[in-house]
């Protein structure tokens, strides 16, 4: 019998985290399943960005916008996870919301076929480079113009575009067998 009192005890949330946590959760959990498709991952992604930011140093700051800052992790923790199941698809196809498919109201088949659509963009997304991968997200899954993203990452409006136009060019060549183009 173990004595209660050798048994290590877990670290404890500071009153500041808590309130990070419950002004942020939502926004993190939603980035992280726009880019992973699907809601279980998306959980594990929330998990592990605020169990990481636990761990940080109790001083280390967030930078001007804690809210930026945890959607970027988010975003990127969700691209480790889309890189991680790469060869082993979890994600059945009629449990994906085509986040970038027409309205919900097409034919049957249309919609599967976005929804396959959408999978091998994310499929794609995992071989980018983290910070094109980062900046497409930002783009086209959280909705960010390109002056935003360039003041969250703290770049120029110009790299963005760059970057942008790069990762269009390079998804579209990845996608075109299966567009028919």
């Amino acid at each position: 019998m173990l004595n209660a009192a050798a048994q290590p005890t877990p670290p404890q949330p500071r009153p500041e985290m808590e309130r990070i946590f419950r002004d942020n959760s939502s926004r993190v959990l939603a980035a992280a399943y726009r880019v992973t498709g699907n809601s279980q991952d998306a959980e594990d992604v929330l998990q592990t960005v605020f169990l990481r930011l636990l761990k940080r140093q109790s001083g280390a700051p967030l930078g001007d916008n804690p809210t930026y800052y945890l959607q970027r992790a988010a975003i990127n923790a969700g691209v480790d996870v889309l890189r991680s199941r790469q060869s082993a698809r979890k994600t059945p196809l009629d449990d994906v919301e085509p986040t970038l498919a027409g309205p919900a109201k097409n034919a049957p088949d249309r919609v599967q076929g976005s929804g396959e659509l959408v999978e091998r963009i994310r499929a794609e997304l995992s071989t980018l480079s983290p910070r094109s991968a980062e900046i497409f997200a930002l783009r086209y899954f959280e909705g960010y113009d390109n002056h935003e993203i360039a003041k969250m990452l703290g770049t120029s409006r110009s790299t963005v575009a760059v970057i942008l136009h790069r990762t269009r060019n390079h998804l579209r060549e990845a996608i075109r067998d299966y567009v028919g183009e």
